[in-house]
């Protein structure tokens, strides 16, 4: 397992090859469906983009269980982010030729998380805040905090394409 710290730099990005287990620890940038139709009006410079809403949390925190969505759904406005520098995402699911091939131009990485596992992630959350859109409620944009969120990286800056493995 190679860990990895977000935001991401060039030099871990280029360590990483399609199939590597990682544990990512730092921030993540949280939003789906909701939030991407609306334009994500956040800093997004060498940020890593996790597709997912969370369940509310308890006890004072503010997220639960935390799993990926269907990456493939937010294709559609991928190419614009990867231009404004976003250098990872998180989802599950393979994503098109296109989107592909612009992660590979941008040098940017596509992480799978598993689904199903949503309540083991959301024990990697340390903090959380929303900082866009509070009003889309469990499909706010957030930023997390986090500690050992394991991943797996799907396609690389190479092309490497763990799905074609």
């Amino acid at each position: 397992m190679k860990k990895i710290t977000a935001p991401l730099n060039e030099k871990a990005i280029a360590d990483l090859k399609a199939g590597d287990r990682v544990l990512i620890n730092g921030t993540l940038i949280v939003a789906r469906d909701a939030a991407h139709k609306r334009g994500l009006n956040v800093e997004l410079k060498d940020q890593v983009l996790f597709y997912a809403g969370p369940t509310p949390g308890r006890g004072g925190k503010l997220v639960g269980s935390i799993g990926p969505t269907t990456s493939s759904r937010m294709d559609p406005f991928t190419i614009p982010l990867l231009e404004k520098g976003l250098k990872g995402m998180i989802g599950k699911g393979g994503r098109s030729r296109e989107i592909r091939d612009a992660i590979r131009k941008h040098k940017a990485v596509y992480f799978v998380a598993t689904g199903g596992a949503a309540a083991l992630l959301g024990k990697t959350v340390k903090h959380a805040e929303v900082i866009a859109y509070p009003e889309l409620g469990p499909e706010a944009v957030l930023k997390l905090e986090v500690l050992d969120f394991p991943a797996v990286v799907a396609y690389d800056i190479y092309g490497g394409d763990v799905f074609e493995r």
